[in-house]
């Protein structure tokens, strides 16, 4: 494993830096990992960082945590936090990622060497190996086989049914320790899933033109969420780049990209989707075809987690290479003049969210600047966390802080006057209108995208 810095003790230290930020392999096959003294010691020593510094307390709870742990000890230090508390502050990290990229000063190659999230799915790998990590969680993150058995037709009406009968909710929060108020997703039967919709489209044979950066031909991966809960996106997608003239096939036999497994430590199954994904993904990168997908996360998983796993794997390498949030693909095709700008219908006034997932990606606010080519359409443009974060948002023990983390958001899409709330990520969409009582229309920004070519 990378050597860590020492904490802050003598002069000559930097403060900050304007280097650009570097990200260490994830030393995940090594015993030393999931070591817990050197956990303990690792995290006592970045806390001490963080203490020192506290430029993160609005982020997320996971620093107020601390913060409350250090300010409430007999030492006013971190050496007066019991380690055995050490867990209460990883048990509100979901690895949004922002500390690291907009945030701490004393990232690598700072010499204090501090990645907070890494360390802290360190410390959640130490806690899922050591069988810490209970039932429901690691029911709740089996999002493929949820899906499946959701996605059968007496199956798909008896989940909804149960979803929306308090009398169930009341249930499964005590079973699965879902809050019963928080807001789950339709699931849709297998007839109506995306792969089976998109089976039913008319295919378009277009001939590819390719710039310095895309080739004009995709391979869609539909994602888990994509595919059960919201195939609508999926369909819009699709229907987007082909009106753009873009080659377009979903992604066969894909598994879950392995975000919801990272954000529980569980990194033993991570691996068991990469060896199924990688394959498939490669052989398409090498056939031809860019790789996207509608869900930030997944984007993310395969451009940045996935890659830090396994830096020496070169199929994985160009998969990262290759895979590409939509609208930056949609961007890079209209720098080079070959976006379809004829837009027949005006947007309108929309509150448009820019997903936490998305804004680390470092691409810039790629789904702003195409909607602003849009005639006719006024963004209020939203840049901070939602709350929702996986199952951060919606399990009991932390479904109240992920509200008041998104309170900020809510009370700004309320205030202006829309009637759509907009975000990459369908989940935190959809966590802001039920934040404000459902009275915006939740939507993919590729769905209006559509809407405005009039398709």
């Amino acid at each position: 494993m990378k050597e860590m810095g020492s904490p802050p003790n003598g002069e000559g230290v930097r403060e900050g830096g304007l280097d650009a930020p570097t990200r260490h392999p994830i030393a995940w096959r090594e015993e030393v990992f999931y070591d817990q003294h050197s956990i303990d010691e690792e995290l006592k020593r970045v806390f001490e960082i963080c203490h020192g510094c506290r430029r993160c307390v609005s982020l997320c709870a996971a620093f107020p945590t601390l913060f409350d742990l250090i300010d409430e000890s007999s030492t006013l230090e971190v050496d007066g936090v019991a380690p055995s508390d050490y867990s209460k502050v990883v048990a509100h990290c979901y690895l949004c990622d922002l500390c690291y990229q907009s945030k701490c000063p004393y990232v690598p190659p700072h010499e204090w060497n501090v990645d907070f999230p890494h360390l802290m799915l360190r410390a959640k790998a130490g806690e899922f190996r050591q069988g810490k990590v209970g039932f429901s969680r690691k029911q709740l993150t089996n999002t493929t086989r949820i899906g499946k058995l959701a996605s059968i037709p007496v199956i798909s009406e008896a989940v909804n049914g149960a979803n929306r009968s308090p009398t169930m909710r009341k249930l499964s929060s005590g079973i699965l320790g879902i809050h019963r108020e928080a807001e789950l997703p339709v699931f849709h039967r297998h007839a109506d899933t995306a792969r089976k919709r998109v089976e039913n489209l008319s295919r378009i044979s277009v001939e590819p033109k390719s710039d310095s950066r895309t080739r004009g031909r995709v391979a869609v991966f539909v994602t888990c969420y994509g595919n059960y809960n919201t195939p609508e996106i999926v369909i819009d997608l699709v229907k987007v780049l082909r009106h753009n003239g873009i080659d377009v096939k979903l992604v066969d036999q894909e598994q879950c990209c392995g975000m919801p497994k990272l954000e529980i430590g569980d990194l033993a199954s991570v691996d068991v989707f990469k060896q199924a994904n990688i394959p498939l993904l490669s052989d398409l990168v090498k056939t031809g075809w860019d790789v996207m997908a509608a869900i930030p996360s997944c984007v993310l998983m395969f451009r940045q987690e996935i890659p830090l796993m396994y830096p020496e794997d070169a199929d994985v390498q160009a998969v990262k290479a290759a895979i590409f949030d939509p609208f930056e693909y949609l961007i890079y095709r209209h720098r080079a003049g070959l976006l379809n700008t004829n837009f027949r219908c005006e947007l309108g006034r929309i509150a448009y969210h820019a997903p936490c997932h998305q804004r680390v990606q470092n691409i810039g606010p790629k789904t702003k600047e195409l909607l602003a080519l849009i005639p006719g359409t006024e963004l209020e443009y939203i840049e901070r966390c939602s709350g929702h974060d996986g199952t951060y948002g919606v399990r009991n023990e932390t479904y109240e802080a992920s509200m008041k983390i998104g309170r900020a958001v809510f009370r700004r899409a309320e205030e202006f006057d829309s009637a759509v709330i907009a975000s990459d990520c369908p989940m935190a969409s959809a966590r802001i209108a039920h934040g404000i009582a459902g009275k915006k229309l939740a939507l993919h920004p590729i769905s209006l995208v559509r809407k405005a070519y009039g398709i």
